[in-house]
């Protein structure tokens, strides 16, 4: 099953499944805003998507995860609006019979989900500048 959401307000994470009895690995990512931002110190981070278009990009890159990997489920919520230090702007939960592939797919699906979605983030500064702000590491 695939299930991704962009939302505006607070993400509820995925629940926990208990009953699942034929998948050993269950990951689970939240990706937060941290206090800097490429060495700056920041109030927040805000997120802006093409709406319509991010929707369309984030389910087939999810599809074509659970296709490329031995994984049974993703889901994934990404937040857009403001989000300030602390939050979660990103959750991503995959079900795999082994952790190795769903440790794999995971950091295929946020590595390009970065790259593929149109999803563009903005620093807030101490100072109340919004800059943009871009994924310049490597995976």
């Amino acid at each position: 099953m695939i299930i991704t959401e962009i939302v505006p307000g607070h993400i509820v994470p995925f629940p926990t499944d208990d009953s699942r009895r034929d998948e050993g690995a269950e990951l689970v990512f939240n990706g937060r805003v941290r206090s800097t931002e490429h060495g700056k110190l920041i109030l927040a981070l805000e997120y802006e998507h093409y709406s319509g278009m991010a929707e369309k990009e984030l389910n087939d890159l999810a599809r074509e995860t659970a296709e490329k990997f031995p994984i049974r489920d993703l889901f994934c919520r990404h937040r857009i609006g403001r989000i300030n230090i602390g939050e979660t702007s990103l959750h991503v939960a995959i079900w795999s019979r082994h952790r190795k592939e769903g440790l794999v797919a995971m950091a295929h699906f946020i590595a390009e989900l970065k790259k593929r979605v149109p999803i563009w983030k903005w620093a807030i500064l101490a100072s109340g500048e919004k800059v943009p702000s871009e994924c310049v590491h490597q995976d």
